[in-house]
């Protein structure tokens, strides 16, 4: 008896197994062929890792209380432009970019936990298949086991 079913593997599985999951980390324009694209790219990401830290924000608060004696004795008016454009500004733009860090770190631990699920629900996918393909050959078995049954018998009463 021929092969009940041909398992084909979609080619997504080899790609699958050739990459790993995209992390935040892996800058898009890190692998352009503009020289230029490259290099502002890198600058940015050096940028964001030193100002996206809580020390820059604890020497930002410092720097703009510096400045916090001379706007009161200058008034409420800019106190209040003190506290909108100096001190908001500095202080909550590192600070910002460290909840975003954080935020990117979860996204990419939540990426890599699905990258390995989908390992996980392939790997065991192959396993249904390889146990498929043992239950076809059983079966396929069992039939040629019949049908020599049944000439055994046919032959018998004729």
């Amino acid at each position: 008896m021929s092969k009940l079913f041909d398992y084909v593997r979609h080619p997504r599985i080899e790609e699958l197994r050739a990459s790993a999951p995209v992390k935040t980390s892996d800058v898009r324009a890190a692998h352009s062929n503009n020289v230029l694209t490259r290099f502002n790219a890198k600058v940015g990401l050096k940028v964001t890792l030193v100002v996206g830290t809580m020390w820059a924000a604890y020497l930002f608060t410092l720097l703009a209380l510096l400045a916090l004696p001379s706007a009161i004795h200058q008034g409420t008016y800019y106190v209040v432009v003190w506290l909108s454009s100096s001190f908001l500004q500095l202080v909550l733009l590192p600070i910002i970019i460290v909840g975003q860090n954080i935020q990117a770190a979860t996204a990419d631990k939540r990426a890599e936990d699905t990258y390995r699920d989908a390992e996980a629900v392939l790997t065991e996918a192959e396993q249904i298949q390889k146990h498929l393909e043992a239950q076809d050959q059983a079966i396929s078995d069992i039939v040629s086991q019949l049908e020599a049954l049944v000439r055994d018998v046919k032959t018998m009463r004729a």
